[in-house]
């Protein structure tokens, strides 16, 4: 009993002790190999959203896309009905004329009151010659006290006249400086009305396909709300959110394989092209920093940073779905 008891015994803390050992030599197996090679399946992937929002008010009359078309950067997608910006382009038009009419009868009165100013100076420089002969004359007892006087209002009313003319012109620019200014505000109004125009027409701004189109003819579209979603076709990326203990090993431009769950039993080659600086740790902070969740159904994990790759020669028919799965593997 007592030998059997012995042998138990040490039978017991062999297997603790073997146990242990391969826990130990499991450990630094994984220490190795994860040194050496960085794999992740919480990775999924991205493009760009574009979100296509008008830039007036108004009724839409047409849509030329439809859910999941692919449309190419120029490409029409949707009208709004142009019939009131049009009519206001009339309107301002038609301001544009009258303040350019405005502004031609300014310079025609300008032209004629310096003109008259032209007019009143020389028949002023006359007059005060005049008075000069006449003066001397009288001073000499060759002309009257009468005609000395009439040289002399002849003068005085000469003078006035320069006055009045001059004082015409200032009124004459002024006028024609405040109906400038409204020739300007015209235009500018007419150059607004002509771009909110232009802007009736929804044009893609870059190549992509149409998702979740819900819009139709007769809806209203709103100044600045997104009306249409375009995923963008030359954006795409793969985000991996990595363990912190493994991104210090990265680099920008090592390779990667990445698994896309969308195309099983495809390896492709990728790049890293950039590892996040920094994460949030609150749920309800802006977006402004990525949040990770450091939870998996109930097992806590570490802390893990986004890692960006782009796919490297991707074949040309290969078909990318923006929040697919992925799985990547980096051999840091």
């Amino acid at each position: 009993m007592f030998h059997e008891a012995r042998y138990q015994d040490m039978t017991r803390r062999r297997r603790i002790w073997i146990a242990g050992t391969a826990i130990v030599v499991l450990f630094v197996l994984y220490e190795i190999v994860t040194s050496f090679v960085a794999y992740t399946s919480d990775a999924y992937v991205r493009s760009d959203l574009i979100a296509v929002a008008p830039q007036v008010t108004g009724r839409i009359v047409g849509v030329s896309v439809v859910d999941n078309q692919t449309v190419a950067a120029g490409d029409l997608l949707a009208s709004i009905d142009p019939v009131p910006f049009q009519l206001a382009a009339d309107q301002h038009q038609a301001e544009v004329a009258e303040a350019n009419a405005q502004v031609s009868a300014d310079e025609d009165t300008i032209a004629s009151t310096q003109a008259a100013l032209t007019a009143a100076t020389s028949a002023a420089t006359f007059a005060r010659e005049t008075q000069a002969r006449v003066t001397a004359l009288a001073t000499a007892d060759d002309a009257s006290r009468a005609d000395l006087q009439k040289a002399q209002n002849e003068a005085l009313r000469a003078n006035a006249a320069v006055q009045t003319s001059q004082a015409a012109i200032e009124r004459a620019q002024a006028m024609a400086s405040m109906h400038r200014a409204g020739q300007v505000r015209a235009t500018a109004a007419l150059v607004e009305a002509q771009w909110q125009l232009a802007r009736t027409k929804l044009i893609a701004p870059a190549s992509g396909t149409i998702t979740n189109l819900t819009v139709r003819v007769g809806d209203t579209a709103t100044q600045d709300v997104p009306l249409i979603g375009i995923v963008d076709a030359h954006a795409w990326r793969i985000i991996a959110n990595y363990k912190q203990n493994f991104i210090r090993g990265f680099t920008v431009g090592d390779t990667a394989w990445v698994w896309l769950d969308s195309e099983p039993w495809h390896l492709h080659r990728a790049r890293v092209d950039g590892v996040a600086r920094g994460i949030s740790r609150d749920p309800s902070a802006g977006v402004l920093l990525p949040y990770v969740a450091p939870t998996t159904d109930w097992i806590r994990l570490q802390r893990r940073f986004p890692v960006t790759l782009t796919l490297v020669d991707p074949p040309p028919d290969l078909k990318l779905y923006m929040g697919a799965d992925a799985r990547v593997l980096i051999l840091p």
